[in-house]
């Protein structure tokens, strides 16, 4: 489990389990999802870790490990603890101390695992008997192992700063900090170059950076957002909007005098969408990609694979927009040319780390910040499929004061017009909420205020149009706004929270504190 998972809820485990039972528990489920080879790389993925640089490499009593950071465990939590640690980023497993009574416990420990191990034992019997299952011994008197009791991101990632120096954090620091310590330490001690400016970019498209192409996609998805809400507010109709229904906006009106209404809150609440991802794309260029953190331009991928398909769901409404084809059209190869151009370097700024409950309410903002974001999918999810296929809720044929067979009988094309915006709204909406999740899970960092700003940016967009619009058009069903209020709840108090923590300020010293 994640630090937002493990902090916020591990009070009520205590409660529920107890407080030794509940830290097993946790420690259980992640060696049960970490010893098969998909559940590893799920957590690793799943947690936004990535591989340390080649400076954090090492040995550890003559066993070469990838990074000098690792844990030393007693033989009773030997087992599960191999099994859970290497994808949550740490290098080694120290087992110690180790008695004759131990030898079996400590052979099957080792035994199928992914991360050295390494023993320490004052027998040479025991030595002996674990050579050949172990990776290597260490001692009491090694000057370059340093045993670390403290969970401080800073002081463990000053030790790693010594060539050469090994970090073995003791049990409690895992229990109290969270199972992020290991790759929040990795990326204190990695070292950074500053951030690219606006001038960096140069005149040649050809040279453009990843980033930059990512802002392009960012600004213009903001753009169509913000022409598609004038379209809607102005002529609502296209030419080719009439040109497939055969109708002007008059006629619409007059077969229901809110289907007007009706089709220009399916489009504002579409344009604010498109806005908030724009605000989403534009935040992972600048505050992500920008400055070389890996796991950003990942979220822009995952976000943009799921966004441009919905361009096909025109092959079920039977409706090809002209203005979304064409803006889709342009705007894909910037976002293929984003993906594909090589990602910079680490190029971030640390904060120093602040008091541990800011960190913690930080954490629940954060759970809170993914349940929404997961919300969202879900809802873009069923939007989808009721665009593709009933096309209406119950409350809209309420608010209409008429049935989808009625309308069919004005006019055959009518449903599917409506679906179409529909349907893309529901894509457009998954694909904004999978930037959010992302966002939320891989990017909460102290002193990361362009994460804050870009997902209050995005809540705004999306939020405030659809509630607007909704109460000018007197469509106020409670049941068909309470995930929109329920939304507006769930991220404003998840922002507060998070606030002190995201936009604490930079100080002298370079230090750190991802989650």
């Amino acid at each position: 489990m994640p630090d937002w998972t493990y902090q916020p809820l591990r009070g009520a485990a205590a409660a529920v389990l107890g407080l030794r039972r509940s830290q097993r528990t946790a420690l259980r489920m992640l060696a049960t999802i970490g010893s098969r080879p998909a559940g590893a790389r799920l957590i690793a993925r799943g947690f936004g870790h990535r591989h340390p640089p080649e400076r954090l490499a090492g040995e550890v009593a003559g066993v070469p490990v990838a990074v000098r950071l690792g844990i030393t465990v007693p033989p009773s939590l030997a087992r599960d603890t191999v099994r859970a640690v290497s994808p949550l980023g740490a290098g080694v497993v120290e087992v110690a101390p180790v008695s004759a009574a131990d030898i079996q416990t400590v052979r099957e420990a080792a035994d199928g695992r992914a991360i050295p191990v390494v023993a320490r034992t004052c027998d040479p019997e025991v030595e002996a008997a674990l050579k050949p299952h172990v990776d290597g011994f260490t001692g009491d008197d090694d000057p370059r192992v340093v045993h670390v009791s403290d969970p401080s991101v800073t002081a463990a990632a000053t030790v790693l700063d010594e060539p050469g120096t090994v970090v073995l954090i003791r049990p409690g620091v895992l229990v109290a900090a969270g199972p992020g310590w290991f790759a929040r330490v990795v990326e204190a001690a990695t070292p950074t170059a500053p951030a690219p400016v606006l001038r960096d970019v140069g005149r040649d498209p050809r040279r453009w950076p990843a980033w930059w192409w990512a802002l392009l996609v960012g600004l213009g998805m903001t753009g169509a957002g913000l022409g598609a809400a004038a379209i809607t507010l102005g002529p609502v109709l296209l030419w080719y909007d009439r040109d497939y229904l055969g109708m002007t906006l008059h006629e619409l009106h007059a077969a229901n005098h809110h289907l007007v209404h009706f089709l220009q809150h399916d489009r504002i609440t579409m344009a604010g969408t498109m806005v908030a991802i724009g605000a989403l794309y534009t935040g992972l260029a600048v505050g992500g990609i920008r400055r070389g953190w890996p796991w950003a331009r990942e979220v822009y991928l995952l976000s943009g694979a799921i966004g441009f398909p919905t361009l096909f769901y025109f092959l079920a409404t039977g409706f090809v927009e002209p203005l979304h084809t064409a803006t889709a059209l342009v705007l894909f190869p910037m976002f293929v040319a984003g993906v594909r151009r090589a990602p910079q370097g680490p190029r971030w700024r640390l904060v120093a780390e602040g008091p541990e409950p800011e960190r913690r309410r930080a954490l629940v903002g954060q759970l809170l910040m993914i349940l929404t974001g997961a919300g969202l999918f879900v809802g873009g999810a069923v939007i989808s499929v009721v665009g593709l296929t009933d096309v209406f809720v119950p409350t809209d044929l309420t608010f209409l004061g008429t049935d989808a067979h009625t309308l069919e009988a004005v006019n055959p094309r009518l449903v599917p017009f409506l679906a179409h915006d529909r349907a893309g709204f529901g894509g457009a909406l998954m694909s904004a909420a999978v930037a959010i999740v992302l966002l939320s899970a891989w990017g909460w960092r102290r002193g990361e205020a362009w994460v804050f700003w870009t997902l209050a940016a995005a809540g705004a967009a999306g939020f405030l149009p659809a509630v607007v619009v909704h109460g000018t058009i007197h469509y106020t069903d409670l049941i068909h706004l309470a995930p929109v209020y329920f939304g507006i709840i769930l991220t404003g108090t998840a922002l507060f929270l998070a606030r002190p923590y995201l936009c604490a300020k930079a100080s002298a010293t370079a230090a750190s504190s991802p989650s």
